[in-house]
């Protein structure tokens, strides 16, 4: 099984420039992982978190429910073998717009919510990656306060 998992990584992290489809799926798990990453910040992963990550992912890229599991599951596997995030902001830069990217950093933000609270760490990680993204500092508080006022 984990080495099914590690081929479908090789295929899509790194897939050739021909290959749309998989162009996509690539750009659909990075930023999957980033949010999956998001629900581990705090000291416990809780299922309101994950709720909130399927949710994001499911509406972002208008996937069925099946589609969403699978990419979760790759998902949560990718950040358990990443050591960084460039592998998956620099698919996110190459790809999204400025205003995709900020919705991205939206969905960090509403993640880090799903609990209630905002834990310090939960935080850094939507500081760090809206800084990997290139969001702007106006637009990373205007994400954290549309989210804030949704709690």
């Amino acid at each position: 099984m984990l080495s099914q998992l590690r081929e479908f990584f090789e295929r899509n992290l790194n897939p050739p420039r021909e290959a749309e489809g998989s162009d996509e799926h690539a750009v659909h798990l990075a930023t999957a992982a980033l949010l999956f990453e998001m629900a581990r910040q705090d000291e416990t992963v809780r299922p309101e978190e994950l709720d909130v990550v399927a949710d994001a992912v499911q509406r972002k890229f208008e996937l069925p429910k099946a589609e969403t599991e699978e990419l979760m599951a790759l998902a949560a596997e990718e950040v358990r073998e990443s050591t960084d995030y460039y592998q998956f902001t620099s698919l996110i830069n190459e790809r999204f717009s400025p205003e995709q990217k900020v919705r991205v950093v939206e969905h960090l933000w509403e993640v880090a919510w799903a609990d209630g609270r905002v834990d310090r760490y939960e935080e850094h990680m939507v500081r760090k990656i809206a800084e990997l993204l290139y969001v702007p500092h106006k637009d990373f508080i205007a994400a954290k306060l549309r989210t804030a006022g949704n709690q």
